[in-house]
């Protein structure tokens, strides 16, 4: 019994990490991607230096892939764990008395996410890829803002963009504050802490749709 509490106790922690370093990726990101709000030119120079940076093509991205992945395999195995625990008695479990809509469906919105995760992936890092390896196009540094221009021109595609990050940001508003306490943080900042996720749950997946929209509105 010891051994099956230390091991969900295990899983716990290595979710949290993984969801914190999938909360620095989306901050990283939001922060690239928003420069191309305001200049074409910072915007191709950040992803020029990104996309021809060996540490980042090499090492970095293949962590983050597996980081993605890692968090919700163990998202799917812990819910699975929970249910178990809880046995016969989950038929007349009432997860609605005890917990939120968001904290009891985090499997169903971290699939949505995943999926999406994937067709970003498909849109964006596979183009990517053929570009660079299989077409053998000459690098040109000013290629990347035209691009995201054209990837936000299909309104279908920006509306799976939107729900997607009002999902990711249902899903951040309860996984982001239950990191910490996986983690064992429960002190005097504990209220700060808590303010500072469900505020990073809504700026920062708002920032992403109000860019989408801005490219898709403007850049025409």
């Amino acid at each position: 019994m010891g051994g099956l509490i230390k091991s969900s106790i295990a899983r716990k922690v290595a979710m949290a990490l993984s969801g914190f370093f999938l909360v620095f990726f989306l901050l990283f990101h939001c922060t690239v991607n928003m420069t191309s709000v305001f200049s074409a030119d910072i915007y191709n120079q950040f992803s020029h230096f990104l996309g021809t940076n060996f540490v980042v093509q090499a090492l970095m991205q293949p962590i983050l892939v597996f980081g993605i992945v890692f968090h919700f395999v163990m998202g799917f195995i812990l819910e699975i764990q929970n249910r178990r625990s809880r046995g016969v008695k989950y038929v007349q479990y009432k997860g609605s008395a005890n917990a939120s809509w968001v904290s009891r469906n985090m499997l169903i919105s971290g699939a949505v996410i995943l999926a999406f995760f994937g067709l970003h992936f498909y849109d964006f890092f596979i183009p990517e890829l053929v570009h660079k390896y299989v077409e053998s196009h000459p690098e040109d540094p000013t290629r990347y803002f035209p691009e995201l221009l054209h990837k936000f021109e299909n309104p279908v595609r920006i509306g799976l963009y939107v729900v997607s990050f009002v999902l990711l940001a249902m899903h951040l508003w309860h996984g982001f504050a239950s990191a910490f306490q996986s983690m064992g943080v429960n002190n005097k900042y504990t209220p700060g802490i808590k303010k500072f996720s469900k505020a990073f749950a809504l700026v920062v997946p708002a920032a992403f749709i109000f860019i989408a929209l801005f490219h898709h509105l403007n850049g025409h």
